[in-house]
């Protein structure tokens, strides 16, 4: 990559991180603090405390003042690479979340209800929902340009240098949850810890999809003694590509080609109807794939 294509990068970068920022800060000010949802993480811990100080902490400021001890360890412990595009996220979600607050709080009493009034329990799970569905978005935004936010993510990696023995996963589910009870004890309720869980599910599998992708594939392996004769209708009729592996039938000790395929789901029942055509007996096993780059799916970035 030359220097003006490694500019334009880090341009892009810094724009999603940007652009992600503003979404969290949107999820966090207008569907999750109103309603004293925590979700886990540096957020719900600025949450709880916000209400435990009457609102005498700001949750943005909260976020920054604790997220600047993990900065700290983090360079020391982990390194220093991660450390432009990360404070650059940091900074800029928890100035977001201060300075569109009182914007945020006239549109959710217009809106939404006032946080202090009767709110069934349908209303706050619309929240949670939506709320982790934005957080989701936002965050990915942030993770696939190569930052973070801090937070948890953060924490995890230096407690995971402490303790091997912990995976990333294990570190971050410890913390959330942890998070998410003192939230629980904080606020009295049993029911806003759950809220929180759901929103903090919801969150991660829209992260997931943002970093590994939404456009689903079918892998599929036929095992039949008519293999050449399946390969070329899925080449003709289907406009696919197979590819045949050497495979042994260990039962019998009799030699067969398992043909591979990835195909669009669409494609599926046309697959079927070629291989039923053509050897009934034929064994199909399908898998879902998360993502597929090549030609006649997704294209390289």
């Amino acid at each position: 990559m030359n220097l003006k294509e490694n500019a334009t990068k880090n341009w892009k970068d810094y724009l999603m991180v940007g652009v992600g920022s503003i979404i969290t800060a949107g999820s966090i000010n207008i569907f999750l603090v109103p309603y004293k949802i925590a979700p886990g993480g540096v957020s719900g811990i600025a949450t709880v405390l916000y209400y435990v100080s009457n609102g005498k902490l700001p949750v943005g400021t909260t976020m920054l003042a604790l997220n600047i001890p993990l900065f700290l360890l983090g360079m020391r412990f982990i390194g220093k690479k991660f450390v432009l595009k990360t404070l650059f996220g940091t900074v800029l979600l928890s100035v977001i979340i201060d300075l569109t607050e009182p914007f945020t709080n006239t549109f959710v009493k217009n809106f939404l209800g006032e946080s202090g009034s009767l709110i069934n329990s349908q209303d706050i799970l619309l929240y949670a929902l939506f709320g982790g569905f934005l957080m989701g978005v936002g965050l990915g935004f942030v993770f696939r340009s190569g930052a973070t936010t801090g937070g948890t993510d953060l924490a995890a990696r230096i407690v995971t240098h402490f303790f091997p023995v912990l995976t990333m996963g294990e570190t971050l589910l410890l913390i959330d949850t942890s998070v998410i009870i003192l939230a629980a004890v904080a606020f009295k309720s049993f029911q806003l810890g759950l809220y929180a869980i759901v929103t903090l599910f919801i969150s991660s599998k829209v992260i997931d999809a943002i970093l590994e992708g939404v456009n689903f594939a079918k892998a599929v392996f036929i095992i039949s003694d008519l293999s050449d004769q399946i390969a070329a209708k899925i080449l003709i009729d289907l406009d696919r590509g197979v590819t045949a592996l050497d495979g042994t039938g260990m039962y019998t000790g009799n030699k067969k080609k398992v043909l591979l395929c990835i195909l669009n789901r669409g494609q599926m029942p046309m697959l079927k109807n070629i291989v039923k055509d053509v050897d009934r007996n034929a064994f199909i096993i399908l898998a879902d794939i998360r993502e597929v780059l090549g030609e006649g799916f997704k294209t390289y970035e």
